[in-house]
């Protein structure tokens, strides 16, 4: 089955064609469709654009739509209200920052992820304020300290790669503090070549998640 899609909804044109273009870059396979401006090209949105946008990036496995401002929103809902009842089963609306969202959402997808999880890889993509007091943390059960040796380091690509092989595994890994699953989290870190990485697992395949890292990492992610 074709992975779940995502319809990207803007006020403007080049912003929604931007956005697919980047989130395409590491989600090849993933139908992605941009539904930016209004009928005529201008700045606003489009009730027959999202509406012919969900029903082509619907390609069975379900379309997350995501907005950039409030009436791209309202507009969203709207069309949303107008479709079958089938169709709106395989349709959410993601509360979600559009660039950072996009591009999680279409790794997690790229990797097989359900409608249910690609809209929380949206979602989960900016995360929100630290709790005051951090939970307590049991001992990883499974590490390793790596050393990137690809020329540009932990970049877009090798961030989807790790971020979208790790979110099929029952473990929680973290990559120097921060979750694995993440790829907006591991590009933040800017590891470049020669940096360590700490690699930490919990979880049922918490080995596996780490040799899968180890892998990556010792063959360079392919660009050595």
């Amino acid at each position: 089955m074709s992975p779940v899609g995502l319809l990207i909804v803007s006020h403007s044109v080049r912003l929604a064609e931007g956005v697919v273009e980047l989130a395409e870059q590491m989600a090849p396979s993933v139908p992605l469709v941009a539904a930016g401006g209004t009928d005529d090209g201008g700045v606003g949105t489009s009730f027959e654009k999202v509406m012919k946008g969900i029903a082509e990036a619907d390609q069975g496995a379900g379309v997350v739509v995501i907005a950039d401002l409030g009436s791209a929103i309202m507009t969203a809902e709207s069309v949303l209200e107008f479709l079958d009842d089938e169709q709106r089963s395989r349709v959410r609306l993601a509360d979600a920052a559009i660039a950072e969202g996009a591009v999680a959402a279409a790794v997690a997808a790229e990797s097989g992820a359900g409608l249910d999880a690609v809209v929380r890889a949206a979602e989960e993509a900016v995360p929100g304020a630290e709790p005051e007091e951090a939970p307590e943390v049991a001992e990883p059960s499974e590490s390793a300290v790596l050393t990137l040796s690809n020329r540009t380091g932990l970049h877009a690509r090798p961030a989807a790669v790790l971020a979208g092989r790790l979110s099929q595994l029952d473990a929680e890994v973290t990559i120097n503090g921060v979750d694995a699953q993440s790829v907006m989290a591991l590009m933040a870190l800017g590891a470049k070549k020669g940096e360590q990485l700490v690699v930490e697992a919990w979880g049922a395949e918490a080995a596996k998640a780490v040799r899968l890292v180890r892998e990556q990492v010792e063959r360079g992610f392919g660009e050595v």
